[in-house]
C-alpha cells in the first residue's frame, strides 16, 4: 500500500510540474501577440507614432480647421528688423482728452454721467447752480429787452450814445454769461423765453468731445471753484506708451519707426509707432522716454498698466522666416506643423533670431511650404493627448 501511495504521488507532482512549466513557456507568445497588436494600434491612431517611429500627423480638413482657430501660411523669406526691447507704461493720450470745469463758483446739482460712461460731443454731463450766473442771466435779460427796444426805434429816433450804449450793454452781457459757462445755444434758449423769472443760476457743462470718462471725482450738493476738474473724458481708442531706453538707444530710433507692445506676460502684440522723443532725462533712472502710438480699439490696454514695448531700429539682409506664432517647442526642439492636403505633420527645424514677431528658420523649412502659423497649441495638445492614450493602451 505504502509503494502505491507514493507511486500516485510521485505522479501527482510531475502533473503539477509538467502544467507550470506549459503555462510558463506559453507566456512569451502572448507577450509577442500583444506587441503585434500594439504596433497594429499605432499604424491606425493619427497623432502617434507609425511603424518607423516618427512623430505622427493631426488630420483636419478646412472646415475644421476654421473651427478649432487654425489659421495656415505659406513661408516666406523677409527682412527681420532689429528691435530694441523694454519697459513701459499705458498713459491716456492727452491730446485726445479734455477736463471739464466750472469757470465761477458753483453747486452741483445733479449729475449727468459716470465714470465709465461713453459720452458723445455736446453731452450734457453735469448741472450747476451759481449766484453770479443768475445775476448775469437777470442782467443780459435786461440788456436785450433795452437793446431790442433801442434797435426798434431806430437812430433817428433815439440819439447815437444811447444807441451804442444799449448795444454795448447787451453784448457784454451775453459775454459775461457766455464766459462764466453757458453755451450759445443755452442762452439763445434763455433770450428766447424772455422771461426773468427762468434766471435762476442753473446752467448745464457739456462733454467737449467723444470719449470714456475716467474721472468724475466730486460729490452732488459740493460747492465748488473755478478750475475744479469735476470730469476727464479721453478717446481710449489711441493711447499712448511711455517706454523707458538708455540714451544710447533712444539715438538709434526715428520718429515714425514701427513699434509693438503687449501687456506684461501677455502673449499678443499690438502694433503702434513712435510719435515722439522726450528731451529731458529721468533723473532717478537716466532713462529717456520714448513716446509710442498704440491703436486700442478693442480695449485691451487701459492706462496706468506696465508693458512690454518692442522698437526697431533697422533691418536686416531677407531670410527665410515664420510667424513666432508659428514655431513651438516639441520634445525640447522647435517644431513646426506642415501641411499636406488634411493632414498637419510635425516638423523638427532649426531656428536662428527671432525679430519683430518672425523667426529666422536655418533648416527644415522651403520658401513657399504652407505651415500653421496660428494655432499650433491646439495641434500641440491633440498629439499629447494621444501619445497619452497610447500610453495606458500599453
Amino acid at each position: 500500500m505504502k509503494s502505491i501511495f507514493l507511486r500516485e504521488t510521485t505522479m501527482r507532482n510531475l502533473f503539477l510540474i509538467t502544467l507550470m512549466l506549459g503555462i510558463f513557456l506559453s507566456a512569451p507568445v502572448s507577450a509577442g501577440e500583444g506587441h503585434d497588436d500594439e504596433d497594429h494600434g499605432h499604424e491606425e491612431t493619427a497623432g502617434g507614432h507609425d511603424e518607423h517611429g516618427e512623430e505622427g500627423v493631426v488630420e483636419m480638413d478646412a472646415a475644421q480647421r476654421e473651427a478649432n482657430g487654425i489659421v495656415t501660411a505659406p513661408v516666406e523669406r523677409r527682412s527681420l528688423s532689429e528691435e530694441i526691447i523694454a519697459p513701459g507704461e499705458v498713459t491716456i493720450n492727452v491730446y485726445r482728452s479734455s477736463q471739464i470745469t466750472p469757470r465761477i463758483t458753483a453747486q452741483i446739482v445733479s449729475r449727468h454721467a459716470r465714470l465709465g460712461d461713453h459720452v458723445k460731443k455736446g453731452q450734457s454731463v453735469v448741472t450747476l447752480s451759481s449766484v453770479e450766473m443768475a445775476e448775469a442771466q437777470g442782467g443780459l435779460l435786461q440788456a436785450d429787452v433795452e437793446w431790442r427796444r433801442v434797435k426798434k426805434l431806430g437812430r433817428k429816433v433815439v440819439s447815437e450814445k444811447r444807441y451804442i450804449a444799449a448795444q454795448v450793454e447787451r453784448q457784454q452781457a451775453y459775454a459775461r454769461v457766455r464766459a462764466y459757462g453757458m453755451t450759445t445755444a443755452q442762452i439763445d434758449a434763455l433770450l428766447k423765453r424772455g422771461d426773468a423769472s427762468k434766471a435762476t443760476g442753473e446752467f448745464k457743462l457739456l462733454a467737449g468731445q467723444d470719449g470714456v470718462v475716467i474721472s468724475d471725482d466730486f460729490i452732488v450738493g459740493e460747492v465748488v471753484q473755478p478750475g475744479r476738474v469735476l470730469f476727464e473724458i479721453s478717446d481710449e481708442s489711441l493711447l499712448w506708451v511711455e517706454a523707458q531706453l538708455s540714451p544710447a538707444d533712444v539715438a538709434r530710433i526715428a520718429v515714425g519707426a514701427p513699434a509693438r507692445v503687449r501687456r506684461d506676460g501677455g502673449q499678443a502684440w499690438l502694433p503702434g509707432r513712435v510719435v515722439q522723443v522726450h528731451h529731458r532725462l529721468n533723473e532717478v533712472t537716466r532713462t529717456q522716454s520714448v513716446r509710442i502710438e498704440v491703436e486700442n480699439r478693442n480695449d485691451d490696454l487701459h492706462p496706468g498698466q506696465f508693458v512690454e514695448a518692442a522698437v526697431q531700429t533697422g533691418s536686416s539682409e531677407p531670410v527665410v522666416a515664420a510667424p513666432e506664432s508659428a514655431v513651438i517647442l516639441m520634445r525640447g526642439s522647435p517644431t513646426v506643423f506642415k501641411v499636406e492636403g488634411d493632414e498637419l505633420h510635425p516638423e523638427v527645424v532649426e531656428t536662428g533670431v527671432t525679430r519683430g514677431g518672425w523667426t529666422e528658420i536655418r533648416s527644415g523649412l522651403p520658401v513657399g511650404e504652407e505651415i500653421v502659423v496660428q494655432g499650433v497649441f491646439v495641434l500641440k495638445s491633440l498629439l499629447l493627448k494621444s501619445e497619452m492614450g497610447e500610453g495606458h493602451a500599453h
